[in-house]
């Protein structure tokens, strides 16, 4: 349960596979371990009802209509793409590097102990939550952020690059008390306690410091 009362969404394991009798057994390996499991058949399947609650996707490699590749690939360009343990009986080198380049979190082939799955859904499934936490930490970045003044962001960007209060007036052809009024709504408006908490906001947010070369 979160601070404010709330119930936090469980992990959802995303079992897609179209052998039944390996849909099943994957389906009962990770609820006997106390995992929440849907199942589908197919890509299709699947992608016509696109999850956003946190979990994983344990994604077989040959699907009807779509592979597993086209699934990684709608995954990847979604909102909240959740991480994928690939699970086939198809495998070889140039899969397994195709996959985890574009993200999966591992590359796992039938027949599969039963603790290599398991390890494998346990880090999806970190991977994800650490995912979901840069998401919300940089959106929460980029609604302070957005409410910065034009004026407010360009004395940002100057902080950020290490220079003092004079330097920044001198570029900006302001005088230096003026300068220390928009630093301070800077750092009040990004809630940051120091110009070295600008500087870790700056890289989620993607802005980069004046350049200091005259």
């Amino acid at each position: 349960m979160s601070p404010d009362g709330s119930t936090k969404p469980s992990a959802v394991v995303h079992v897609i596979e179209n052998d039944e009798s390996s849909r099943t057994a994957s389906v009962n390996l990770l609820t006997s371990v106390g995992h929440t499991v849907r199942a589908y058949g197919s890509a299709v399947e699947f992608l016509a009802q696109l999850p956003n609650e946190p979990g994983c996707i344990v994604l077989d490699l040959r699907l009807p209509g779509a592979s597993g590749f086209d699934v990684q690939e709608r995954i990847v360009m979604s909102e909240n793409p959740l991480a994928i343990v690939f699970l086939t009986a198809h495998g070889d080198v140039p899969k397994t590097v195709r996959a985890m380049k574009a993200g999966a979190v591992d590359f796992l082939t039938k027949p599969v102990e039963a603790q290599a799955l398991l390890d494998a859904v346990t880090g999806a499934i970190a991977r994800d939550a650490d995912n979901r936490r840069v998401r919300a930490r940089r959106q929460d970045a980029r609604a302070r952020f957005d409410r910065l003044t034009p004026r407010e962001r360009e004395v940002f960007s100057h902080l950020i690059s290490g220079q003092l209060n004079k330097q920044i007036g001198f570029d900006l052809g302001i005088t230096e008390r003026t300068i220390k009024i928009h630093r301070h709504q800077v750092l009040t408006k990004m809630q940051a306690d120091s110009i070295a908490d600008l500087v870790r906001l700056a890289s989620d947010l993607g802005v980069t410091p004046v350049s200091k070369a005259r």
